[in-house]
């Protein structure tokens, strides 16, 4: 819960700079498989998109105002990005500049948060780029 409370600060603070969007992949800790401990939902294994969509309504709940789309039953943007667990990505002009780490241990919001710092500065006085993150 700290980490997307830490998200949600990055989002806001940049939302003039930067648009943001969370994938919904697969669940990494379901309810009827590798259960976490510390887990704040008890979410079982997608089976369908409809599960899937049922589980991303959550997170869209932990980040208002951040819109969520959904990995499809394939897992494609998943194995494209890499991201099971969780990653961040910074994407400018459709190509990646910032590449975290895999979570849990890699997802380092304070990296993400000093990227964009430095992107600001190089901004100056031009506001006319947005990113994706």
């Amino acid at each position: 819960m700290a980490r997307l409370k830490a998200f949600q600060g990055v989002v806001q603070q940049n939302a003039d700079i930067a648009d943001t969007v969370v994938v919904y992949i697969e669940e990494a800790h379901p309810s009827d498989g590798w259960v976490s401990t510390d887990a704040p939902y008890q979410i079982p294994k997608h089976r369908c998109l409809e599960d899937r969509l049922n589980a991303a309504q959550l997170m869209h709940l932990e980040v208002p105002g951040c819109p969520v789309v959904v990995d499809s039953m394939d897992n494609s943007s998943n194995a494209a990005y890499g991201a099971y667990f969780d990653r961040l990505y910074i994407l400018q002009e459709g190509k990646i500049v910032y590449q975290g780490s895999r979570g849990p241990e890699g997802y380092r919001i304070a990296e993400l948060r000093d990227w964009l710092d430095q992107y600001r500065e190089t901004l100056g006085k031009s506001n006319n780029l947005v990113i994706n993150v």
